[in-house]
């Protein structure tokens, strides 16, 4: 499978500027706040859309082939995509937290919402390489 880079799924913070889905046409949350200044809120939102249309939703016109894509990218990101495919308002995705070179999947099937299977899942690594970046008290 070919490599591809996309600024959409570069390090930056999505914001609740980033808007809805366009194919799920979801909402976000007008209540939703950040502390990031006016600037850097706009500089998340036009990637974070990117990555909604990109990354989220069954593909059509694929000839009933599955696909699957592996997107390397930031804690941010993982929440932002965790969070729309819980249909969960944009502020929601302040308190998902993942771990360094943790696995997350999410399954979009045609007809149905959105699956997201493992969360965080830290399996593969070594125990010593687990949970960096977390608190010991919060280390399972």
């Amino acid at each position: 499978m070919p490599l591809h880079r996309t600024e959409s799924a570069g390090g930056y913070a999505p914001t609740s500027r980033a808007g809805t889905n366009s194919r799920r046409n979801r909402p976000t949350s007008s209540s939703a706040s950040s502390k990031a200044p006016p600037e850097e809120q706009e500089q998340g939102a036009a990637p974070a859309r990117r990555a909604l249309d990109r990354f989220t939703g069954p593909v059509e016109g694929e000839g009933g082939e599955d696909r699957h894509e592996l997107v390397v990218t930031h804690n941010f990101l993982v929440a932002w995509l965790v969070r729309d495919a819980m249909r969960a308002p944009a502020w929601r995705r302040l308190g998902l937290n993942h771990a360094n070179a943790a696995l997350t999947v999410i399954r979009y099937a045609p007809g149905r919402p959105a699956t997201v299977l493992p969360a965080n899942d830290m399996r593969h690594l070594p125990a010593d390489l687990r949970w960096t970046g977390f608190p010991p008290e919060l280390h399972i």
